[in-house]
């Protein structure tokens, strides 16, 4: 009989051909999807000539999604994009995503369908951790590692170790996914799950929908873990059917498994919450933030800028205008959350607020476009990081916040709760 494990430990297991893990084994798994963006994928296809190799070894395998640059802001990014899309048809790559229908890469594969539960995938990008919504092992991986994914369709790791966050009870008023992992990042610190699974459980994510699944799971990375992941229940059932390109696997953590350490969080306990300058983990709660005065509030990202994120916003920027002082930029992470969200008449709603929605793209998130800061700003973003000059001059400052208080924010000039608003 095989020793009980968690769910990662199954997923790895399953891909590694073996009956179990162990935490700390080094292990080689076969792959199920390789991903690269328009900054990582030259690197990785430039180590990848270095192979040896003459074709990747599954094009139906291999995504690459031009999304951080793009619309090329640069020739330099221009150049990046077109080594992209000259690699992807030189080797006939079908899951790639021109301008025009790509989105947030993050946001873009799973409403796509491209990976599904009990997937086994690796990124060269750090929040590739988003998919274990689904149910999947994702991670996050350098340029080289992606190039051999790309060339072998292998990776090894060493199994992780894995943490329990059991959240129960109800959440309050203007609390969303965005906050539970705030304050869990808040919580254990940056460095809290190094190299570690994140499992996430108990009644209130079981509630959560898909996107607010993908929040949580998207910033594991935060905490410095390996993955995030969220069992397969009716949620992920109703997700992936009629989207799924592929047949998926459910797998499911043993009663009995070992966990470093489980943590137990009451919901109701849990208040909308802002990670202050610079780290992810310097949390403080909204009420206690009002002081704080913005010059640009982004409501997007592949953590917050799906249609429930956008929904959000707009039921609180309705009938509203941004305060003349800041500049409001909303970003639908993919072309489908944008037609949605138009034919929603969301669009009106931004506009006559008097925000600008972009194309979908990662913009400032990284520092790339669309709302750079200059020296001295702030800006209350829905995004994942606020490390010193992550969206611009070293001297500017990113407060990251749920879409819920970013729109309270850019309607009162300063960090706001809507109920706040008149």
């Amino acid at each position: 009989m095989p020793r009980p494990m968690t769910v990662t430990e199954k997923i790895l297991a399953s891909h590694a051909g073996m009956d179990e893990v162990r935490p700390g084994q080094l292990i080689n798994c076969r792959l199920d999807l390789v991903l690269a963006n328009d900054v990582t994928a030259p690197i990785a296809i430039k180590e990848f000539r270095k192979v040896g190799v003459e074709s990747v070894w599954d094009p139906e395998r291999i995504a690459l999604v031009p999304d951080h640059y793009t619309p090329n802001k640069d020739i330099k990014s221009a150049e990046q994009a077109k080594m992209v899309r000259e690699f992807a048809r030189e080797q006939h790559i079908t899951h790639y995503y021109e301008v025009g229908c790509m989105g947030v890469e993050h946001a873009l594969l799973p409403e796509q369908g491209v990976v599904v539960p009990g997937d086994v995938v690796i990124g060269a990008d750090s929040h590739t951790c988003t998919y274990g919504a689904l149910g999947a092992f994702a991670t996050g991986v350098g340029s080289t590692d992606a190039a051999v994914g790309m060339a072998t369709g292998e990776a090894w790791f060493k199994v992780p170790t894995s943490l329990k966050f059991e959240v129960t009870g109800e959440l309050g008023p203007w609390v969303s996914a965005k906050d539970i992992i705030l304050h869990i990042i808040g919580m254990i610190g940056v460095d809290g799950a190094l190299y570690q699974a994140m499992e996430f459980t108990g009644d209130t994510i079981e509630r959560l929908d898909m996107d607010g699944r993908m929040t949580i799971c998207n910033m594991a990375i935060e905490a410095g873990g390996k993955s995030g992941i969220i069992a397969y229940d009716d949620v992920t059932a109703a997700y992936v059917t009629g989207r799924a390109e592929r047949e998926w696997t459910v797998f499911s953590s043993d009663g009995d498994a070992e966990y470093v350490r489980t943590y137990s969080l009451d919901a109701s306990s849990i208040k909308p919450t802002v990670a202050f300058p610079h780290l992810p983990s310097n949390t403080r709660l909204a009420e206690e933030s009002r002081d704080i005065t913005v010059d640009q509030v982004v409501i997007g990202s592949c953590t917050n800028g799906r249609l429930e994120d956008l929904r959000v916003a707009a039921g609180i920027l309705k009938g509203r205008h941004v305060h003349p002082h800041v500049r409001a930029i909303v970003i639908p992470a993919t072309q489908k959350v944008w037609t949605d969200a138009m034919h929603e008449g969301l669009f009106d709603i931004f506009v006559d607020a008097g925000a600008a929605v972009s194309t979908p793209t990662c913009g400032p998130c990284l520092g790339g476009h669309m709302g750079i800061l200059a020296s001295g700003e702030r800006a209350v973003a829905t995004t994942n990081r606020n490390f010193v000059g992550r969206m611009g001059d070293p001297t500017s400052e990113v407060y990251l916040a749920s879409p819920a208080i970013a729109a309270a924010t850019a309607v009162a000039g300063h960090i706001a709760l809507p109920d706040d608003l008149d």
